[in-house]
């Protein structure tokens, strides 16, 4: 992890950036796949497991029996704790249901909005090194919660085409409808025009790695919604000295052991608490299983010492973090300066594994900057919004006047006479 001292502002980008994977063999390798799935379906879904999964599958679904017996492979105290998770993120989740308000807007004329589930949605839940189960508490639930009919789960297999136990327990337990072992652009490809197999859906949703993420992005050319672009983690830490040099170091090494191509950042007002920390990374660095990875992820990764805390704020959002620690006290007085950030963890206590876990946030989040123009994964995510009005005589003649001066004044003559033929009616019956 480098240590820069005072950087000057025009630094500022370059210090921004983000491991990449060259954008054109991205694309190039996505487009392929693709056309590939279109064309061939599950016969390409075979063929590009079997390359990148090193697999040959009989079949993709998932059946009763293996989800059945998944349970059994799980330790009792993992159960608890996954079920004591699920409650926690129900519960923030439902708290974000709105009620219908009837708004009357002039005399006669009421508008409002009503909320309507996706019908069937995708989610991804990432296996490799690392197989998340726990996002398939922070989908799955606000996806039942929203009432989609059809929650279809995709996950890449293991060289023996099994899925890991916990991810089909959670799946089972949040109600997801259909499982499928297949993953990576493939799984992507397959969602978005359908297979014999694999039900074709309405929005995709799911953190992956930059491959995951440009094949979300490419289904967008075919009329599919996605969650957001949100590929390898990230972190950005604020400390000053009422931080804990130790805490600071296990977040850092937290979001590292995702992958290779996650980032860190630290930035901290004093020298000796950034110190401090590269000391404890070193030193809890040498007790992770993960440690090669998280190595890897360390090389992109920086501590970088600015003059304030205020400074560290503006570097913070104009790097628009996934996750933002303010690991201080004195948190109180800076939250209203935050504006980019996907989650945000306040305090010495508050550490980002309870946002990925169990306290209820929801931890898809934006990644790469996005978090200037997209938001986390939320019940709305799941949701689409249907606004109605309804218009009485007395509505339409109170604001008919200002429809027909409107629309004259673009020339639109249809537009006017809709309005016109009913005030006319209504006149005479006067």
């Amino acid at each position: 992890m480098k240590k820069i001292i005072y950087p000057k502002r025009k630094e500022w980008s370059k210090l921004m950036e983000r491991p990449t994977i060259a954008i054109s063999d991205l694309n190039k390798t996505v487009l392929q796949i693709f056309d590939d799935i279109r064309i061939n379906g599950d016969k390409a879904v075979g063929k590009y497991t079997y390359t990148f999964d090193k697999v040959k599958l009989k079949t993709f679904l998932i059946n009763d029996k293996e989800i059945k017996e998944a349970k059994n492979q799980l330790s009792a105290e993992l159960i608890k704790a996954i079920k004591l998770a699920k409650r926690n993120i129900e519960i923030f989740h439902a708290a974000q249901k709105e009620k219908t308000q009837i708004i009357e807007t002039s005399k006669g004329v009421k508008c409002w909005r009503e909320s309507r589930p996706i019908e069937k949605v995708g989610i991804y839940i990432s296996g490799g090194t690392a197989p998340l189960f726990s996002t398939v508490l922070m989908l799955g639930i606000p996806a039942k919660l929203a009432g989609c009919k059809e929650i279809v789960l995709c996950t890449p297999p293991d060289i023996n085409g099994k899925i890991n136990p916990a991810i089909l327990f959670a799946a089972k337990l949040v109600g997801v409808t259909s499982i499928f072992r297949v993953g990576g652009i493939q799984a992507i490809g397959a969602l978005t025009f359908g297979t014999k197999t694999i039900p074709k859906v309405d929005k995709i949703f799911g953190p992956g790695n930059q491959y995951v993420t440009a094949s979300k992005q490419h289904a967008q050319n075919y009329g599919l919604a996605i969650d957001m672009p949100a590929g390898p983690s990230e972190v950005l830490i604020i400390a000053d000295k009422s931080s804990v040099p130790k805490f600071v170091a296990a977040d850092l090494l937290s979001q590292s052991e995702h992958g290779a191509d996650s980032q860190v950042i630290l930035l901290s007002n004093n020298e000796f608490l950034i110190t401090k920390t590269l000391a404890a990374i070193k030193k809890q660095l040498k007790k992770l299983p993960r440690k090669e990875i998280a190595l890897k992820a360390l090389v992109n990764s920086k501590a970088i010492l600015l003059k304030s805390i205020n400074e560290c704020i503006e570097f913070s959002n104009q790097y628009a973090p996934e996750h933002l620690i303010l690991a201080f006290s004195n948190y109180r007085n800076i939250i209203h300066e935050i504006t980019n950030a996907g989650s945000v963890f306040l305090g010495n206590y508050s550490c980002e594994s309870a946002g990925d876990y169990a306290s209820g946030t929801n931890h898809t989040l934006p990644t790469n900057g996005y978090a200037r123009n997209y938001s986390g994964v939320s019940l709305d995510s799941f949701l689409k919004k249907i606004t109605f009005q309804e218009l009485t005589k007395e509505g339409i003649q109170n604001i008919g006047k200002t429809i027909e001066v409107m629309a004259d004044a673009e020339q639109l003559t249809a537009h006017k006479n809709a309005v016109s033929i009913r005030l006319k009616i209504i006149n005479d019956e006067q």
